[in-house]
């Protein structure tokens, strides 16, 4: 998992154990003052879940856990610029999908987003099991769909109905009204389903023309955002 390489201290103190089970705004205050056992065990409690969004976008465990690293570095860097009247953990997956997304940006490229946290390869065979083919088709037209979709939709989708996370706590991550989240989550999943029908009915993906569908809900979602 993560390992954060943040300055270490040349005394060691009773920090470390002090620091486990604090509630998590007593941890973000002492890490704020300067306390890296105190941050260090933010660390542990966000690093898996952390890794598994951003692996969502890049599709790569290795990769996510070096973006999740440099993430927690720059929040930590960053950590006088934490409005403590605010939840820690949605200011922390903020940074991370922006981590994740400026990396695929400046790949130019989209990423492939995966439905599983770990890879065909990762999991051990069952020899009773199915063929595990058709979970990896499925799973690649659905990787396939997500890609046609436009990134501000997409990333609503994958972060409520890949990873859960309610329609409040998306809203403070991407840092949108609520109402905004809700109009384009229900964006998203039309434009899903109608990009999935086209595929089962055999229609080429250029072929489906978004182009009017698209422009008219930005302009919608950009109204909310106001």
């Amino acid at each position: 998992m993560v390992r954060l390489m943040v300055p270490q201290s040349t005394e060691q103190t009773d920090d470390d154990s002090a620091s486990i089970g604090l509630p998590e705004a007593r941890l973000v205050e002492e890490a704020r003052l300067g306390n890296q056992a105190a941050f260090g065990e933010l660390v542990t409690r966000y690093e898996r879940r952390l890794v598994r969004v951003i692996v969502r976008f890049v599709a790569n465990h290795e990769l996510a856990e070096d973006l999740a690293q440099e993430t927690f570095l720059k929040v930590y860097q960053r950590l006088d610029q934490f409005d403590p009247s605010r939840r820690f953990g949605p200011w922390l997956f903020r940074a991370g999908v922006n981590q994740a997304l400026d990396y695929l940006r400046k790949r130019k490229r989209r990423g492939w987003w995966s439905l599983f946290s770990e890879s065909p390869s990762e999991r051990p065979i069952d020899p009773s099991a199915e063929d595990p083919r058709a979970a990896l088709d499925l799973r690649q037209e659905v990787e396939a769909v997500l890609a046609q979709i436009p990134e501000r939709y997409r990333t609503v989708l994958v972060l409520r109905d890949l990873e859960n996370f309610s329609s409040s706590e998306i809203a403070a991550i991407l840092n949108r009204k609520e109402a905004t989240i809700r109009w384009r989550l229900a964006e998203a999943r039309q434009k899903f389903q109608a990009i999935w029908k086209q595929r089962l009915d055999g229609t080429p993906l250029w072929k489906i023309d978004r182009a009017d569908t698209d422009e008219q809900t930005d302009q919608v979602s950009s109204a909310l955002d106001e």
